[in-house]
């Protein structure tokens, strides 16, 4: 007998609500009907799908394996809605996640092959990278642009691109900074804006003050780059950051770089996750970026 998808689904809004007076209540059926529906399925699939501990519901082993084809089911079901509903328009849509903290710079760099084109529209979100690749497992976004590599696991289904990497250098006010002092100097005598220690940069200035025996003086710790960009010409500290952020400060002079330099380098990232039917714009954006590296 074949299996039915109505239990399927009824299972799959119990298991994700965790609780069946809620969920009968939000399908608008009794509880006593969605009992019988999911009892169909056990029936169906010859195992126990939930237990009950007190008044909630808990999953059994069978239950987590059912959940865990379930929204590949769904899942599928929603891509391929997605999917087909672009089919015919003339206008075609990327969603991007982008970090809320990644250059914007950069962003533009790897947007751009399609930007302002009249067949596409490109809607842009930012957020943390848990959010984005939220939004990428369900198909709210197309592609996620990070600076580090998300968590590497057999249950990840996402393919990880390195599509640009860029210097990053210590800046700050001519009066504080002389560009001719060797790094070990300046970590010594002045106090610095860096990022936050969830950062690939960070870890990398750590490590390198670690080496040199110093230890710095963190006057300000941002996760973001206008902050970042701020707080240096305020001239609050020396800042780690990538020339591109703070181009237009030193061209003027407001800001200068030192010479000496850190070699650190930024490293970004477009994530996809592995889909039957592909956005064609993220291939396109992923063939017009590759390489080495991408100037940002």
């Amino acid at each position: 007998m074949p299996l039915n998808y109505h239990h399927l689904r009824y299972f799959w809004a119990v298991a994700h609500d965790g609780n069946l007076t809620r969920t009968a209540e939000r399908l608008n059926l009794s509880q006593s009907a969605l009992s019988v529906q999911i009892k169909q399925l056990e029936d169906r699939l010859g195992h126990a799908l939930f237990e009950r501990r007190g008044r909630q519901l808990h999953l059994t082993e069978a239950g987590r394996i059912t959940l865990d084809h379930a929204d590949a089911i769904f899942a599928t079901g929603q891509e391929l809605v997605a999917t087909l509903r672009e089919t015919g328009r003339t206008r075609q849509a990327l969603r991007v996640g982008a970090q809320a903290t990644l250059s914007r710079n950069f962003q533009i760099g790897f947007l751009r092959p399609i930007l302002g084109r009249e067949d596409v529209e490109v809607i842009l979100r930012s957020g943390s990278p848990t959010e984005l690749l939220e939004g990428l497992g369900t198909l709210n976004l197309d592609v996620v642009l990070m600076n580090r590599e998300p968590p590497d696991d057999s249950l990840t289904p996402y393919e990880t691109h390195h599509v640009a990497e860029q210097p990053v250098s210590i800046v700050g006010t001519p009066a504080r900074l002389d560009p001719d002092r060797p790094i070990e100097a300046l970590l010594t005598e002045q106090p610095f804006i860096l990022p936050t220690t969830d950062s690939t940069v960070r870890t990398a200035f750590d490590a390198m003050a670690s080496r040199l025996g110093v230890r710095p003086q963190v006057v300000a710790e941002v996760d973001d780059m206008a902050m970042m960009r701020l707080l240096a010409r305020e001239d609050i500290g020396l800042a780690l950051v990538a020339p591109i952020v703070v181009r237009d400060e030193l061209t003027s002079g407001r800001l200068v770089e030192a010479r000496a330099h850190p070699r650190i380098r930024e490293t970004f990232y477009a994530v996809t996750q592995r889909r039957r039917f592909p956005n064609p714009l993220v291939q396109e954006l992923l063939t017009r970026n590759a390489g080495p590296e991408v100037r940002v």
